[in-house]
């Protein structure tokens, strides 16, 4: 009788124990956040030259979020995201640039640092006014909910550098191989041949050229500046069907795309890049 005493003295003990750690658990919860406030030091454009480009763009400043738990404010570390697009793409765009920043409320843009962005990363055309949108991602160390801010607009025209590859010194730039129409012939000029001014490439810009020509699955092709000439080709430095880089040299023909059809090129002289894309 003693010893059924005892036992049930000890649950009792026990249950009373459980009881007393499940009231005095502490659940912490969210209680409040206020999105970044982003302002700029550029009001509507930021600066953007070759001659200035180690001098200041642009600085952005944000405010903290103050996330608020029933603890109090959080001491966690929150980390930023500077994300950069075109006006319009609302930052769906897969070429906008995110640039991460630690625990900091600001961050200065060089002139030469944002037009790389802008030239390499978005890809866009140098010496043309483009609408860009700026904003701040902010978020809590083991936290799945992101703030936003504000989004600021201002204008930028990107300046060209030095062409990563030697520009086609009149202007012009052809294409030729068993990918195309004109298999691997390179006739002069004067020779009356109708694939000539059908597989010409426009000059978009001063370093951007861009074709849209039929092309074959299986083949090769080179780029030309002179027709006639092949010593003055550019050949395939590296990269697949689609994109990759390019050299002024008599080297690795381009390899055609695996399917057959219309192909826009674009060549970028000023970042030495090719790409692709299906029409």
């Amino acid at each position: 009788m003693k010893q059924i005493s005892k036992l049930l003295l000890l649950s009792t003990l026990m249950v009373s124990a459980l009881w007393s750690c499940k009231k005095d658990e502490v659940k912490i919860f969210l209680e409040n956040s206020t999105p970044p406030v982003l302002t700029s030091s550029a009001s509507a454009t930021a600066p953007l030259s070759f001659a200035t480009k180690d001098e200041v763009s642009l600085k952005l400043s944000w405010t903290n979020p103050n996330y608020l738990f029933t603890t109090g404010l959080s001491s966690q570390d929150v980390s930023y995201e500077i994300q950069i697009d075109t006006t319009g793409a609302n930052f769906t765009n897969p070429k906008k640039k995110s640039l991460s920043i630690k625990n900091n409320l600001s961050y200065t843009f060089t002139q030469t640092e944002l037009n790389d962005y802008l030239l390499n990363t978005l890809e866009l055309l140098p010496g043309m006014v483009h609408n860009m949108e700026f904003r701040v991602k902010s978020t809590l160390i083991n936290s799945s909910a992101p703030l936003f801010s504000n989004v600021i607009k201002i204008k930028a025209t990107p300046y060209a550098i030095p062409a990563k590859v030697q520009v086609p010194d009149d202007g012009t730039l052809w294409i030729t191989g068993s990918a195309v129409n004109s298999d691997w012939a390179n006739p002069l000029p004067s020779t009356p041949v109708d694939y000539a001014t059908k597989q010409k490439f426009t000059k978009v810009s001063e370093t951007v050229y861009e074709l849209t020509v039929a092309m074959k699955s299986g083949g090769g092709y080179k780029l030309i500046q002179k027709q006639g000439d092949w010593s003055s080709q550019y050949s395939k430095k590296s990269g697949d069907a689609l994109a990759g880089e390019f050299e002024k040299k008599d080297a690795t023909q381009f390899d055609a795309p695996a399917a057959s059809g219309n192909y826009k090129i674009t060549v970028d002289f000023q970042t030495g890049k090719y790409k692709l894309v299906l029409q």
